[in-house]
């Protein structure tokens, strides 16, 4: 089935919103918006709900995950919901010895270098992320007709944790391993693809109308690199996810000269990050793919008229797009003004509306 298809069965409530029409490439009565860590530090009541628990532990209650999912389709009045997670949750999940350290990130106690560590990484099962199925029933019950989108962290980023040991500035490690031993990358990669085609199965099968894979840090890679190395894993992904027929968004950061490979892996949306702009990134993409973006986060600390006038240039680029889903071209900053968000998502709905 594919992302236009509409679902076998009785037509779910989410089908016809704007951000899943958007997605399918499909007339809008508004341009859809929604933003990477809507739900996180910059909104007060996330700060108060999240106070004296761990991230981890955050991500695996499901009454907290279902409120911090809420507070901004409340507050901000978005076209979707992103499930709160974290892109190392599949991995902790399988028994992977790691935690999120504030102000640091996704630390491995052991980094994967060698053949016989990839032992460490077993299959997940739904079991193992019971809490995950759990949240997302009781989020679609409360969302109602607003699209819950799910995500995963994508197997070149989630090997650059393992292997590094947690966030790297230049991936030498990860790049001596691709380069140095091919084969074992190889398979490093495959089994974090079944990994976390599971985690966005489960998410699905749960009531996930979209899912969005993260490749935070593939910008570090030349295309060839990509394309060898990267891309096998992540279209393995894609088309794990294929039939269940719900839009698949692929994301990265600096990407501008991997948008046509990341399309080509099978994405049926593309994120672009705020360094090209949208007209652009369509010709770089190519026919068939909506685009999603890419308003740059800084941007919100600037005057009320200035975010208007860079959100006009965006809307102005994608003004000539098979599909558009508005976003920023990275995900929100921590001390942004949340009426700042409140403001663009209002702005973008009446400068948009048909």
């Amino acid at each position: 089935m594919s992302a236009n298809s509409r679902p076998s069965g009785p037509p779910t409530q989410t089908y016809d919103s704007a951000f899943l029409k958007a997605c399918r490439r499909e007339p809008v009565p508004h341009t859809p918006v929604w933003f990477m860590r809507q739900a996180g530090r910059s909104l007060p009541e996330y700060l108060k709900v999240r106070e004296g628990v761990p991230m981890l532990e955050s991500c695996m209650r499901p009454e907290l995950v279902t409120e911090i999912t809420l507070q901004p389709v409340r507050r901000h009045k978005v076209d979707a919901a992103i499930y709160f997670s974290d892109i190392v949750v599949p991995l902790k999940a399988i028994g992977v010895d790691l935690d999120i350290k504030p102000g640091v990130g996704p630390v491995v106690a052991e980094p994967i270098r060698r053949r016989e560590d990839l032992a460490r990484l077993r299959d997940l099962t739904p079991d193992d992320v019971a809490y995950v199925t759990e949240a997302i029933g009781m989020l679609t019950g409360e969302l109602g007709a607003t699209p819950l989108i799910g995500f995963a962290g994508a197997p070149f980023t989630l090997a650059s944790y393992l292997v590094e040991g947690g966030p790297s500035r230049n991936h030498e490690n990860t790049k001596a391993l691709m380069y140095g031993d091919p084969a074992l990358w190889a398979d490093l990669l495959d089994r974090l693809a079944d990994i976390t085609s599971a985690f966005l199965k489960v998410q699905i099968e749960a009531g996930a109308s979209a899912v969005q894979l993260f490749d935070s840090w593939v910008g570090a890679l030349a295309p060839d690199d990509y394309r060898r190395s990267v891309m096998p894993a992540s279209a393995k992904v894609f088309e794990a996810v294929a039939g269940y027929g719900v839009p698949r968004i692929h994301f990265g950061v600096g990407t501008g000269e991997l948008l046509g490979l990341m399309g080509e892996a099978g994405a049926d949306v593309v994120g672009v990050d705020w360094r090209v702009p949208l007209d652009e990134a369509a010709r770089r993409v190519g026919p068939g793919k909506a685009l999603q973006g890419n308003l740059d986060p800084a941007v919100l600390f600037a005057p009320r008229e200035a975010v208007e006038e860079q959100t006009r240039r965006v809307l102005d680029a994608a003004s000539g797009l098979e599909g558009h889903v508005f976003n920023l071209g990275h995900g929100v900053l921590p001390t942004t003004d949340p009426d700042a968000l409140t403001r663009l998502v209002e702005y973008v709905h009446t400068r948009t509306a048909r």
